[in-house]
């Protein structure tokens, strides 16, 4: 929807989300190949200019909407095993990631310090070690006194910036990445703490960050039955081995676990297929949404890193904030979207309105972040 009256704004939404910032491109002088983000400029650029000119006096809301922080793409953290989801551990990982956007975390820093310039961080499942407080509290001490216009909570699994505007980050939709972020935390007699992850999370870090060192891009192909079939033909020796070792782990983490329930055979391979349903289904989960929450227009999520726009007939929305991370699609009617640093946009005109009143008053658009850096190269990556 093109804005006829671009001064008329009571506030500005932008979304974005799934952008995995990690240790670094380098990391005690040996390449990280588990860094996949390598959009710093573009990211300083972006906060910077939704803060200052047209914008400096504009208000302006950033939703950051899960997987911001890779918290499972740290390798070189000195913990191991278990000890890799402790509080300890997990600070020291925050440190990392922090330490290695510094431009990022400043160009925030200068966003909060704008008026009227707000952010709100929603936990996804690769940053879901924010679930401790500690970590909250690291995180937000880096902003000093503007700290206070940063809102992080265990409690924001939806949030709604403005009425009929729903956002989720997505893992809640997939059995193998969802977590109850206020009772994933044990206490040990000692009073350590740990973060109980989803068994999605243990797959990553034992499966998918042993394989990336390899082939740096095997978490960037979609769909991954084209990704499969492409590698039997064109990489035979590493995708057999990629898939006996996704199919063993499967079997000994999940169906043993299902097992040991003593559940019946039956039901056993029912609860293993849904584990294996992948979060793709817009249509059914959208309408499924808006069939459970009648006064929603619009559904914003993240989670699977595609880009998404669909407009419904009956005037509901649904977007994917996609990823700013780089993805090769073997789809031939997604070519186009591998490297698109993608964001919601949020116009709302006025601060109170019926919802009869929702599509004069609010705009929502999927947009595409060209950037405005004036360098004449870009990181290779």
């Amino acid at each position: 929807m093109k804005s006829q009256h671009k001064d008329n704004i009571e506030k500005l939404i932008l979304v974005i989300s799934d952008l995995h910032l990690g240790a670094g491109k380098m990391y005690k002088g040996k390449r990280n190949l588990l860094e996949d983000f390598h959009y710093d400029n573009e990211l300083i650029d972006f906060l910077t200019y939704f803060s200052t000119g047209h914008y400096a006096q504009t208000k302006v809301e950033l939703v950051i909407n899960g997987d911001f922080l890779d918290f499972l793409a740290v390798p070189y953290v000195e913990f191991y095993d278990d000890e890799f989801w402790s509080e300890k551990a997990a600070l020291e990982k925050l440190r990392m990631i922090m330490s290695a956007h510094q431009g990022v975390l400043r160009a925030m820093k200068r966003f909060l310090q704008a008026e009227g310039k707000t952010i709100v961080y929603i936990i996804g499942n690769h940053d879901a070690e924010f679930v401790f407080d500690s970590l909250k509290e690291e995180f937000c001490r880096y902003f000093g006194d503007d700290k206070d216009k940063i809102t992080m909570s265990n409690d924001i699994t939806t949030y709604v910036p403005a009425k009929g505007v729903c956002i989720q980050h997505g893992h809640q939709y997939e059995r193998a990445h969802e977590f109850d972020p206020k009772n994933s935390i044990i206490e040990t007699l000692s009073g350590e703490k740990y973060f109980i992850p989803p068994w999605g999370s243990y797959y990553v870090t034992n499966v998918i960050n042993k394989y990336k060192q390899e082939r740096s891009y095997i978490n960037e192909v979609r769909p991954i039955k084209q990704f499969l079939i492409h590698g039997i033909i064109f990489d035979t020796f590493f995708t057999l081995r990629f898939m006996l070792s996704n199919f063993y782990y499967f079997i000994m983490v999940r169906f043993w676990h299902f097992y040991m329930q003593k559940k019946s055979l039956s039901e056993v391979f029912e609860d293993i297929f849904r584990e294996l349903e992948l979060f793709q289904d817009y249509e059914s989960l959208t309408r499924h949404f808006f069939e459970k929450n009648t006064d929603a227009k619009v559904l914003i999520v993240g989670h699977t890193h595609a880009p998404t726009l669909r407009l419904y007939s009956d005037g509901t929305t649904f977007i994917n904030t996609g990823t700013w991370t780089r993805m090769i699609n073997l789809d031939l009617g997604q070519w186009n979207q591998g490297s698109l640093l993608t964001f919601a946009k949020i116009v709302v005109r006025k601060a109170e309105y019926e919802m009869e009143e929702f599509d004069q008053n609010v705009e929502v658009d999927l947009k595409h972040w060209m950037g405005i850096n004036s360098l004449p190269y870009s990181e290779y990556h």
